[in-house]
């Protein structure tokens, strides 16, 4: 009866956390562009090790990054999380600061048998959250034409995956997911001695379906350490924005008070995202260690639409990732140590996100945004089962100051429960 309910109640979170992760913000000027800043879909267990484990099979934890792993679940495990991102955004004259807390995700896995699992949840899939202004000064250094963006919501991914175990060693898994969300950017511009300012603003309602499909082989290379091999594929998909756009006077005073409008039409606009292979090899001892590294690659963005591609100052180039980490439990049977049963976790990560800026507005100097991070975190055991918490930490920068552009330096808290719970059990006659 306990698992009944614990059941129902898990059911129901993943539906009330919808409107949860609808509510999610970000912090970053970067979530300006397309649907928003891509979140990282992984658990906190991964982005502690940079973010790897396309190859890693684990019995007792979720694997966000590969639903061959699901085959290798022996328990029904339930896992949600909650992050902290602090950013000092900084360009070549100024520094500025900004924090958000959100809901991570909501996800619960279920072993079919010996040799088969299933996983389905909630995760955020993009976020939007900024507010920048954009000052021309005339030849006194005062400000002669002022401009503020902004935006905020994001898209989110409900997710249901499947792995088997073919043969000894090695499995296969799909994974079906849909992509909602709504969207808002709004961009004020206000000229000296007008009584009147414009405001555009685009709202759009994003929506659309993706799939992927992964394999992961282990082997024995000696008595004790295995050989892991992974690899996952997202499949082509398109997301469509279904919305509309406006142009307005508007006033500003202590509130904003629209005034005539000039444009209200419909608006609709396409990412067509190409295939994107993540391919994943590692070293370890069950329960004991692990070494792995991961290496991501997906071509060119294909934009369409005036809601996508009304933004001048950006392009789109190629994805790429490689992401180094592992974990080491001195002895996670120990009995008479906690710590020994502990789990330590880090690693490190190269991303060339594929979003090139024209700080500088020439139209022809367009700079890559890259990605590096550092990781480190703990699992720490609760009681004497498998059940867990887990601590991460990540430092990192994006971007820089030259040109223009922004650089981001972040730090992310990341704090998960991972509970794991035999529902199936075989009769026993005594």
């Amino acid at each position: 009866m306990i698992r009944k309910i614990t059941a129902v109640v898990t059911i129901m979170l993943l539906l009330l956390s919808v409107e949860g992760f609808a509510q999610k913000n970000n912090t970053s000027a970067y979530s300006f562009f397309g649907i928003g800043d891509k979140s990282n879909l992984s658990t906190v267990e991964q982005l502690s090790m940079g973010g790897i484990g396309v190859a890693l099979s684990d019995n007792n934890h979720l694997n966000f990054s590969n639903p061959a792993a699901n085959a290798s679940l022996l328990f029904t495990t339930y896992s949600l999380a909650i992050g902290h991102k602090s950013i000092q955004a900084k360009n070549s004259t100024d520094k500025q600061r900004a924090a958000t807390t959100d809901l991570s995700y909501l996800a619960l896995g279920v072993p079919l048998g010996e040799k088969g699992g299933l996983m389905f949840g909630l995760l955020p899939n993009s976020t939007v959250g900024y507010s920048l202004v954009s000052n021309i000064y005339d030849v006194d250094g005062e400000v002669q034409d002022l401009t503020l963006y902004s935006g905020d919501g994001g898209t989110n991914k409900v997710f249901l995956g499947f792995g088997l175990e073919v043969f000894k060693g090695f499995s296969i898994g799909a994974q079906g997911n849909y992509v909602f969300g709504k969207i808002e950017n709004s961009i004020i511009n206000q000229q000296r001695d007008v009584t009147l300012a414009t405001k555009y603003k685009t709202v759009s309602n994003v929506s659309g379906f993706m799939l992927n499909a992964g394999f992961q082989y282990k082997t024995t290379i000696n008595k004790k350490v295995k050989l892991h091999v992974g690899g996952n594929f997202d499949f082509k998909s398109e997301i469509e924005t279904d919305g509309n756009e406006y142009l307005y006077s508007v006033l500003l005073a202590t509130f904003e008070l629209p005034k005539d409008t000039i444009l209200n039409v419909a608006s609709k606009g396409f990412l067509k995202m190409p295939l994107k292979t993540t391919l994943g090899v590692g070293v370890g001892e069950d329960n004991k260690w692990y070494a792995g590294l991961d290496y991501s690659y997906q071509d060119v963005l294909d934009i369409q639409g005036s809601v996508f591609n009304s933004y001048t100052k950006i392009k789109y180039d190629k994805y790429s990732k490689i992401a180094i980490g592992g974990f080491y439990t001195p002895k996670y049977t120990s009995i008479t140590s906690y710590w020994e049963r502990v789990t330590y976790r880090a690693g490190l990560k190269f991303e060339k996100t594929g979003l090139r800026v024209d700080g500088l507005g020439t139209g022809t100097d367009f700079t890559p945004i890259d990605d590096f991070g550092i990781s480190f975190g703990v699992g720490l055991p609760m009681g004497r089962k498998l059940s867990n918490i887990n601590v991460g930490f990540e430092i990192g920068k994006r971007g820089e100051t030259s040109k223009g552009l922004v650089q981001e330096n972040y730090f992310n808290f990341r704090l998960s429960l991972t509970l794991n719970d035999k529902w199936f059990k075989k009769l026993e006659i005594f």
